[in-house]
């Protein structure tokens, strides 16, 4: 791989270990298309790159990920052929189908589509300053990109459709708690704790633990087939909602917006 072509990512191989940094920090490491398309290809070209054992996963600045590019949902409103249905597909079952163990290292808040490719790691450790949420609804938009897959799986139906539907965020703490992720750590504990876990898989029986990682990745995946196509396609039509509009002029305008449900 070459560690410096892919866009807004910052890339570090250390001790057979590849931390793979979402380097936007004066957007809060929003996810615009570049971006996403970007980890996408590093993990399909890490996928058979044998210089590293483990991925790693964090985000530049205060923030793991604020999620969607807000600017970006505007240009797809005005030129709905913008919004790709496939980048996200190709997103989730990139994460899914990555052959070695992925540390999601959450070194601030983890939002929407931010949250969603910090689930879909193997190994979740998030700071006690993060807080995690998929507020898709809050923009006037279905849940599309994954939270409807993995939130469920990780916290049961009724749990993870309260904050699905409410877009409220989690503290790392009561996410730590109630099973949606691994552990929450002080923040300046988080860098060391990663690379300890980063290393004890590096340095291990490589081909049991990606095997047992595949393995037990293959519900997960039949979960994600039945439900992805359905859920971006919901994404889409909202996208042409006068409240998805009213919420993307709202937050430009940095006032709450006012919804109609239409």
């Amino acid at each position: 791989m070459d560690l410096n072509k892919y866009a807004n990512f910052k890339l570090e191989l250390k001790d057979k270990v590849l931390t793979a940094t979402i380097n936007r920090p004066e957007a809060l490491n929003s996810i615009d298309n570049p971006t996403e398309k970007a980890l996408i290809s590093i993990l399909q070209d890490g996928a058979m790159d044998d210089s590293f054992n483990v991925l790693v996963i964090t985000g530049a600045g205060r923030a793991f990920s604020a999620g969607g590019d807000i600017g970006f949902m505007q240009k797809v409103i005005d030129n709905p052929e913008l919004f790709d249905t496939s980048v996200a597909k190709r997103t989730v079952f990139s994460l899914i189908d990555f052959p070695k163990p992925i540390i999601a290292k959450v070194n601030g808040h983890a939002i929407g589509l931010g949250a969603t490719i910090a689930l879909f790691c193997d190994i979740i450790y998030a700071s006690s300053e993060a807080k995690f949420g998929d507020p898709h609804v809050n923009v006037g938009f279905a849940a599309g990109d994954g939270g409807c897959i993995i939130w469920p799986q990780l916290i049961g139906f009724n749990r993870a459709k309260e904050y699905l539907l409410t877009g409220d965020l989690i503290p790392a703490a009561e996410a730590e708690r109630i099973g949606l992720i691994n552990h929450c750590v002080a923040p300046g504990e988080l860098d060391a704790v990663v690379d300890a876990m980063a290393q004890r898989l590096a340095k291990g029986a490589t081909q049991s633990i990606n095997y047992t990682k595949q393995a037990a990745n293959i519900g997960l995946k039949i979960v994600a087939d039945a439900v992805m196509d359905a859920s971006i396609a919901y994404e889409k039509l909202t996208n042409s909602t006068a409240d998805h509009q009213e919420a993307v002029t709202a937050f430009l305008a940095k006032r709450k917006p006012v919804f109609t449900g239409k």
